[in-house]
């Protein structure tokens, strides 16, 4: 009667064990849990329930884990359907209406309020304002909207209020392809063959045939009981999930949250790393990168007064001026007589001067014959001091400081042999950085579909590291062996990745490899110490010196001794990065 609780958690949570490991041998598969599963069955044919509860527990923990795993490709689904709005402001004569996205179709006019998310994809009829695609493009500009430009589903509106005509309907918009592809690289996720099922591939085999032969020629059953009982894999069933447990805890503390703790077992035999673009390699916003000026003009004082003025604009680039002016210690000048026309650029009084902010476009429109630095790639503003062209500014997503220097030392100290630049943005940026950098395979213009594409056909050759940020990075941080996701800007890109920059570093990334080098050294250490003194016991045992309860005992002894072993992994090393910054 007290043995009741055993026999119902056996019959509940070891019949549906074994049926699966017995799944495995049919399949050839001999993993760790198979001598685990052998010790169930023994245990309840020898009347040992508690023993074999205990087992039916740990396996059924480890089982609980892998479904969680496998779930969050419904998390990264549902965090794509949640940053899409459910309801449309729809307009209706000379009123809006609030009705179901999906009850938007081809020709309505919609209505996208300031910092809402467009629901469809459309056409601008009415309105002006900026817009941040960099979910889809990965380029980190606000890009303007005025009428006639097309607005993407899911970017997300500035400050003012837009009115589109609907080109698409929801469930054939952009976002709505991007959360297909992100599905169907949940579903083609490649399965990563477990550290301890790789060492329980060639223990297990030869822990039976131990048993077996000690069986065979002294046939005496509880010589097999005996070996087995010595042979049960704790070292590789505890021992490396406690170096894992042990680097998760080690990464919290650098800034880095590992979401699929199997990353840790994999990151540090990655040969090929795909980089995106924006805000990896690069620090994800405008800054000004080369100037041009006039012959007439002081740079500095020039810079002084458009900074005063672009202290009155929202547009995108106004912060990377005023970045630039306060680096270099230029005047602060009173302002009057702002305006800022749709199309027509920005102008002000300054310091007694007339100053205007356009394009290259607006000016050559207004003095064809004016006479201009050649153009470049990235952004640009075109500067006018009392009518009179002054200053060219260019701007690009500037490269990390130490992203050259990074690149660098992957192949020498991490043995990268393969190294990648795969972005949405236009081909000048994409080459110019990759230059800047040091990555010589660079892909631009690239759809999510089309980086899934590439990041599985690398994945299919080699182990994979893909770093991104952008939710156009989702599919492939999913596909890749190793997706490492920078920031927490979007709940879709942190739940695709396995892993999690919290501060957008380089360094931190490379305190990451080196955490798994490391956690992945203390394991094998463990694992292959713990099997080689269960080899010794075996042995013993095989020769009847062994009983099956001593043997028992010994086993908890090796346990102990691994398990502390392990637990060195979550103590920080004295340094856990090794280039120069």
């Amino acid at each position: 009667m007290f043995n009741l609780p055993l026999w119902i958690t056996l019959a509940i949570g070891g019949v549906p064990l074994i049926l699966e490991l017995l799944n495995k041998v049919v399949h050839l598969d001999f993993g760790a849990d198979l001598l685990a599963g052998i010790s169930i069955v023994a245990s309840a044919l020898l009347g040992e329930y508690l023993a074999g509860s205990i087992v039916v527990l740990m396996l059924s923990g480890g089982e609980a884990l892998e479904s969680f795993a496998v779930g969050r490709a419904s998390a990264v689904l549902q965090a794509l359907a949640k940053r899409l709005p459910s309801i449309a402001h729809r307009r209706n004569g000379a009123a809006l209406e609030d009705v179901a996205v999906d009850a938007i179709d081809v020709g309505d006019v919609v209505v996208i309020l300031p910092h809402e998310v467009s629901p469809v994809d459309g056409v601008v009829i009415e309105g002006h304002s900026v817009m941040d695609e960099s979910y889809l493009t990965g380029e980190p500009y606000m890009m303007s909207k005025t009428p006639g430009v097309s607005v993407l589903s899911g970017a997300v509106n500035g400050d003012g209020a837009l009115t589109i005509q609907a080109e698409r309907q929801a469930v054939d918009s952009r976002y709505a392809k991007i959360m297909e592809v992100m599905r169907k690289s949940e579903q083609q996720r490649p399965h990563m063959r477990r550290l301890a099922d790789q060492l329980g591939a060639y223990y297990t085999p030869l822990a039976l045939a131990i048993a077996g032969v000690a069986w065979y020629f002294s046939g005496d059953a509880t010589r097999f009981l005996a070996v087995i009982v010595v042979a049960t894999p704790c070292p590789l069933l505890i021992a490396i999930p406690v170096a894992i447990i042990g680097s998760i805890s080690l990464a919290a503390q650098m800034g880095i949250i590992i979401r699929l703790p199997a990353v840790l077992e994999q990151v540090d035999r990655c040969r090929t790393v795909i980089f995106d673009k924006t805000g990896t390699l690069t620090y994800g916003e405008p800054r000004i990168y080369d100037q041009w000026n006039s012959a007439e003009c002081d740079p500095l004082e020039t810079l002084a007064l458009i900074a005063s003025l672009e202290r009155y604009s929202k547009h995108p680039l106004a912060a990377a001026i005023q970045k630039a002016a306060e680096a270099a210690s230029a005047a602060s000048y009173d302002v009057t007589q702002v305006s800022e026309r749709p199309g027509q650029g920005m102008r002000g009084l300054v310091h007694g001067h007339e100053v205007r902010i356009t394009s290259r476009k607006q000016l050559l429109k207004e003095q064809p014959e004016a006479i201009l630095p050649e153009q470049q790639g990235g952004l640009e503003c075109v500067v006018l001091v009392d009518e009179k062209l002054a200053s060219v500014y260019f701007f690009r997503d500037a490269p990390r400081r130490e992203g050259k220097r990074f690149i660098d030392h992957l192949g020498p100290q991490h043995q990268i042999s393969k190294l990648m630049l795969v972005t949405g943005d236009r081909e000048s940026e994409a080459r110019f950085l990759a230059d800047q950098v040091g990555i010589h395979e660079v892909f631009f213009n690239q759809t999510p579909e089309e980086k899934l594409e590439l990041v599985q056909r690398e994945t299919a050759s080699a182990a994979t590291l893909f770093v991104g940020d952008g939710i156009n990075d989702a599919p492939a941080l999913a596909a890749a062996t190793v997706g490492v996701a920078f920031g927490q800007n979007s709940d879709v890109t942190t739940e695709a990745a396995g892993v999690v920059v919290l501060d957008s570093s380089l360094e931190t990334v490379d305190k990451l490899l080196h955490i798994g080098r490391r956690m992945r050294t203390i394991a094998l250490q463990s694992a292959v110490g713990g099997i080689a003194l269960s080899m010794i016991g075996m042995l013993i045992a095989s020769a009847g010196w062994l009983p099956p309860v001593a043997g028992a005992i010994s086993q908890e002894i090796i346990d102990v001794i691994v398990v502390l072993n392990a637990l060195r992994a979550a103590f920080p090393p004295r340094e856990l990065t090794d280039y120069d910054k």
